[in-house]
């Protein structure tokens, strides 16, 4: 992304995030809202990822992560549960040829067990077909919690048979879910909820996180831009002072 210095009539160029990583909240009010079903706001959301996949392309984004189904969501009523299951069926049987054509890897991360055949199978050959592409990886987390993916990498580390010495952060890290994705540096929630929610808990330590009222179904390619544009004004720490920063910035 491309602007105008304040100072000089050079070009300036923002960094986009590599990495942007969504909660996508607001699809059962926005149809209460217009005295509609709630899974026609889940139908709409659905619509709304296809175009931000889009969007994300366009801009060079490498790699989108979207909270579809968290762990937690099983306590909706049955009913609503079984439409969104329905509908995830019926998004990866519509949607997979389309993301492959345009060079999208997808992946499902998360506790895919509680999962039918039916589904796991449409997983299995949406990941196999798309797998080798390049243009934009799309992880969808379904059946995902953070401390799930925290409390099974850690599960994972100790059965290794020749596991010697303390557990390291860099030995958990890569049992996690996405451990060879670059940790998100920009995370959206949509919907005006201000919470994290068991969402990349580890994953999103240094992230730069962005809150807006505006419903997902209603979140297009311009409310993308101004999470983007709020992320790019920033100054990233990662922990550090910014004394450190900038003596840092000084010596790339």
């Amino acid at each position: 992304m491309i602007i105008k210095s304040s100072t000089t009539d050079i070009p300036e160029v923002r960094q986009v995030p590599r990495h942007i990583a969504i909660i996508m909240d607001g699809n059962g009010r926005w149809a209460k809202q217009r005295f509609m079903p709630r899974v026609a706001g889940h139908k709409r959301g659905v619509d709304t990822v296809r175009e931000v996949v889009k969007a994300c392309i366009e801009r060079g984004v490498e790699q989108l992560t979207l909270f579809a189904f968290s762990s937690e969501n099983w306590r909706r009523p049955e009913d609503e549960v079984t439409k969104l299951m329905e509908l995830f069926v019926l998004a990866l049987e519509r949607e997979v040829d389309k993301l492959h054509k345009n060079g999208v890897r997808l992946r499902i991360v998360g506790d895919l067990t509680r999962f039918g055949p039916r589904l796991n199978k449409l997983i299995a050959d949406g990941e196999a077909l798309t797998g080798n592409n390049t243009r934009l990886s799309l992880n969808i987390a379904a059946n995902y919690g953070g401390r799930w993916d925290i409390l099974q990498a850690v599960n994972r580390l100790i059965t290794y048979p020749d596991r010697n010495g303390p557990i390291t952060e860099a030995d958990l890290a890569q049992g996690l879910c996405l451990s060879d994705a670059p940790e998100p540096d920009l995370f959206i929630r949509t919907g005006g909820e201000k919470r994290i929610s068991n969402f990349l808990l580890w994953q999103l330590a240094y992230t730069e996180l962005y809150f807006t009222d505006t419903l997902w179904p209603d979140f297009d390619a311009v409310a993308l831009d101004a999470a983007i544009d709020s992320y790019q004004k920033r100054e990233r720490r990662f922990g550090r002072t910014s004394e450190q920063v900038t003596e840092a910035a000084s010596k790339t």
